[in-house]
């Protein structure tokens, strides 16, 4: 059995679980556990399909961090619900899905997958410095593009992308974001900068595309070549050169936000899989109603185990 290390971004998909599941999915005590038994399935396709033997489900410690917001305050900004008395800001998450967080956590444990996160950063710095410290080959299960700036062939790291839909899982490697994007994954992060991203609050840069943003990288190989190009007046039109050179304060500081933390000090983690204990499968299965899921998910991590 070839060692292999899957990384959830665990919330991206419990918010898919949720929204794709009917809510009408209910424990004993009445209460939504659409987004686990969501969860619970989808974990049991993802190791069945791609056979990891080491799972950690990544976790948003800090959703929005305020180094983030102190660089560019429009970051995730539609999505605060508000601000509480310790001047945090609240993530805007749905009810009934808030109340299934803690079911979530306790089905994660019964499985034995160790959930990870750390302060003052987000689930993507964490997958992102387990996947360059790992010395195994990792698979990056996620909704969110920004994580393509992960993949890298030479390394053995992919990315699970699950942006269309778990019956379409489409596998990233270096020869499919060079295919979809005209760039190599390691420009991934200069491209996102500049194309920007309305779901994250990230403006990009006004009038530049994916396509101008791939021909920008393809003649100058980064953001700071782009950079020097425009202030020089060479290699690119005089109407491009102007967008760029209008938006240097946000071209300042906007990588630092979407590049992923890869230096993270996390606590050493054992994240092999192992066969769950029986009784206490049962137990969550028959506590909250999860119906033949939980049993599934157990099922194929002790396939792995």
């Amino acid at each position: 059995m070839t060692d292999r290390l899957m990384l959830l971004d665990t919330a991206s998909l419990y918010f898919r679980a949720f929204h794709g599941v009917p809510d009408t999915v209910k424990a004993p005590d009445g209460r939504p556990v659409n987004a686990v038994r969501g969860l619970l399935d989808m974990i049991g396709k993802l190791v069945t399909t791609y056979e990891p033997t080491h799972l950690i489900a990544c976790w948003d410690d800090d959703w929005r961090p305020q180094w983030r917001v102190d660089l560019i305050p429009s970051y995730k900004a539609h999505r605060v619900a508000q601000v509480v008395d310790t001047g945090a800001d609240v993530e805007e998450i749905p009810d009934p899905l808030e109340t299934q967080i803690p079911v979530i956590r306790e089905a994660l444990g019964v499985l034995g997958i160790p959930i990870v996160g750390i302060a003052e950063h987000e689930a993507d710095d964490v997958i992102g410095t387990l996947a360059t410290q790992s010395d195994i080959p990792v698979d990056v299960v996620t909704g969110d593009r920004d994580l393509f700036q992960l993949v890298d062939d030479a390394r053995g790291v992919r990315v699970i992308y699950t942006g269309r839909g778990m019956s379409n899982l489409e596998e990233l490697t270096d020869s499919l974001i060079t295919q979809k994007y005209g760039i190599l994954p390691a420009q991934y992060a200069d491209f996102a900068v500049m194309r920007g991203d309305a779901s994250d609050g990230l403006p990009g840069v006004a009038g530049v595309g994916e396509k101008t943003a791939a021909t920008l990288l393809a003649a100058h190989g980064d953001l700071s070549g782009i950079r020097a190009a425009a202030e020089a007046g060479e290699g690119m039109s005089a109407g491009v050169r102007a967008k760029i050179l209008a938006a240097a304060d946000y071209l300042a500081v906007a990588p630092t936000v979407v590049e992923v933390v890869r230096t993270l000090d996390l606590a050493p983690v054992d994240a092999r899989l192992r066969e769950p204990d029986a009784a206490s499968v049962t137990a969550l299965a028959d506590a909250w109603g999860l119906g033949a899921s939980a049993q599934r998910a157990a099922d194929a991590v002790a396939a792995r185990a």
